[in-house]
């Protein structure tokens, strides 16, 4: 375990790494589960039911991952544009499973209403690898910019360019993990040189809103939603979760868009991060991907509700 007090095992502590530390980090990544089994083949169950479209690939040689979305069927111009992504992270595994559980279970509740656009593992190298970058050590949700130097960032934003602009919701699913505290934390400290400075980890769900453009009655009504599955964070001490204030009942507030985070590459005027914390003992992975699946159908509600 990484800790203040246990340097980071890569590089010399306070000089940022540089290509030697990123191929020594590189090569002590190691597959652990498959994208094809896991995710590609439960995309494909879906065929049946909606268009499914190659956005990219990813040529991480000898890796080779296809980008796979989901829309639906009878796309319609004239109706709002849901965006729905996950594994942006490839190591947040509900934001993978619970977008498919979207798909799978509750999707169809909305054919006709809106146009769904579902990117379920942006990440697939780091899914496998569960971790939180790409094998160059970028991590691919501060990199959602003009000129991203992250190919699963870059990927994405084009598949999206179309409908930027005139999508009503985006919900970008994410968890947060006491493996963030003991491992990628500290390797992000490391990597750039810098101090490591604990933060703790909330117990329980909670969601991130657009500082730039807030909607706290929407937040809320995902609130509201997934602590019928599963807890929400409570703020700490300080009033706040990994530093930011809590503004309400599970909810905090980054600049979306400054920061290059996934949930600002749309103009929609309901955007949304959710964090769902699996490492809890008061929940199951199931619970997790159904946190995930009551978001998005709460956040489809809300903004249908309030056109």
């Amino acid at each position: 375990m990484n800790t203040a007090s246990a340097p980071y095992p890569i590089g010399t502590s306070g000089v940022p790494w540089g290509d030697v530390e990123r191929a020594e980090w590189l090569s002590r990544q190691n597959r652990q589960r498959s994208y094809e089994s896991e995710v590609l083949s439960a995309i494909e169950r879906l065929r049946s039911r909606f268009d499914l479209e190659e956005y990219g690939c990813l040529d991480y040689g000898p890796d080779y991952y296809p980008l796979m979305a989901i829309r639906s069927r009878d796309w319609n111009d004239d109706l709002p544009v849901v965006l729905v992504t996950g594994g942006v992270h490839g190591y947040e595994t509900s934001g993978v499973h619970g977008a498919l559980q979207f798909v799978d279970q509750h999707a169809a509740d909305y054919a006709g209403r809106v146009n769904l656009l579902v990117a379920p593992c942006v990440s697939p190298w780091a899914y496998e690898r569960i971790h939180r970058w790409n094998p160059n050590a970028i991590d691919p949700n501060r990199s959602f910019h003009e000129g991203s130097p992250a190919e699963e960032s870059a990927a994405l934003m084009r598949l999206v360019a179309p409908v930027r602009d005139r999508a009503l919701i985006h919900v970008d699913l994410h968890e947060t993990t006491d493996t963030d505290e003991t491992d990628f934390r500290p390797a992000l400290a490391a990597r750039d040189g810098k101090p490591f400075e604990p933060a703790g980890i909330p117990d329980g769900f909670y969601v991130v809103d657009d500082s730039e453009n807030p909607q706290p009655d929407f937040q809320q009504a995902l609130i509201k939603a997934v602590e019928q599955v599963t807890h929400i964070a409570p703020a700490d001490d300080s009033g706040e979760i990994f530093g930011s204030p809590v503004v309400a009942q599970g909810v905090i507030e980054y600049p979306l868009t400054q920061w290059g985070l996934c949930a600002g590459i749309t103009r929609a005027p309901y955007r949304t991060t959710t964090e769902v914390y699996p490492d809890s003992s008061r929940v199951t992975p199931e619970q997790c991907n159904a946190a995930q699946a009551a978001a998005v159908c709460a956040a489809i509600d809300y903004a249908l509700a309030h056109q």
